[in-house]
């Protein structure tokens, strides 16, 4: 036990900084990294749902190989655990594509953090990712995302969209999406914010006749709900979307 805990990264590792480390030891070492290759030409989709229970320490590590031509789609809902953190480390290669929806929702004293680092390594590669929060309580909602674009990676075209709400004052959402470009021609934006819900649209929803929580539950589904359109399974779309609006009902 004392080897592991040696191994246990310390918040000067920028990945770490906004995590809970206490309740990381309680899970360490964590499981392997979950490796997925995707031949040149094909695509593949992925819906991860991290809903573990209270006193869970959950850490999903992914390694994604994006090969010519490839592409790979990933929805991601992170709702569950004292610590619940998912990390997705993409290579593209020439003409690979990535794509992102996911969204975190937590509330009590949660700390949920999605990382992510997409690796263009050749040219004419494209990513795309949208991540938004809702926190409450005194729960921490991190998102860390690094783009990484090497020399020779001409014609990259990759985003970040970055939006959190917070429920409370109490809580605390981490936005860093971040650009380290070593081509000159490539086109790639970042955005990131932090709000509170709309009081005029509260006060429209509730001069219709919608009680307050329903209003505030209507408002927050509209704000996660569009991360999760691109799952082409109507079902898997419909199990993820309950399994959303569940959380966010239990953070109101």
């Amino acid at each position: 036990m004392t080897l592991a805990l040696a191994t246990l990264p310390t918040r000067r590792d920028e990945a770490w900084r906004y995590s809970d480390l206490d309740a990381l030891a309680t899970a360490w070492p964590t499981p392997p990294v979950e490796t997925i290759r995707v031949a040149a030409g094909e695509a593949i989709a992925r819906v991860i749902v991290q809903d573990a229970g209270d006193d869970a320490a959950v850490v999903r590590d992914f390694s994604v190989e994006l090969e010519a031509g490839a592409q790979a789609t990933f929805h991601v809902l992170n709702t569950g655990g004292k610590l619940g953190r998912v990390t997705i480390d993409v290579t593209a290669r020439e003409g690979a594509h990535f794509e992102l929806g996911a969204a975190i929702i937590g509330g009590g004293e949660q700390t949920l953090e999605i990382v992510t680092r997409l690796n263009h390594v050749e040219p004419n590669a494209t990513s795309n990712q949208v991540v938004r929060s809702v926190l409450g309580g005194k729960a921490t909602g991190s998102y860390l995302g690094k783009v990484a674009v090497a020399r020779g990676a001409q014609k990259t075209d990759a985003s970040q969209s970055v939006k959190a709400m917070l429920l409370t004052r109490t809580a605390t959402a981490n936005a860093k999406p971040e650009l380290e470009i070593f081509a000159d021609d490539v086109k790639c934006a970042h955005g990131a914010t932090v709000g509170e819900l709309d009081d005029n649209a509260l006060f429209y929803l509730q001069s219709r006749g919608i009680a307050p929580a329903e209003a505030k539950v209507l408002l927050l589904k509209a704000f996660v709900g569009s991360v999760f359109d691109g799952i082409a399974d109507a079902d898997e779309r419909a199990r993820v979307e309950a399994a959303a609006q569940a959380a966010l009902e239990r953070v109101l």
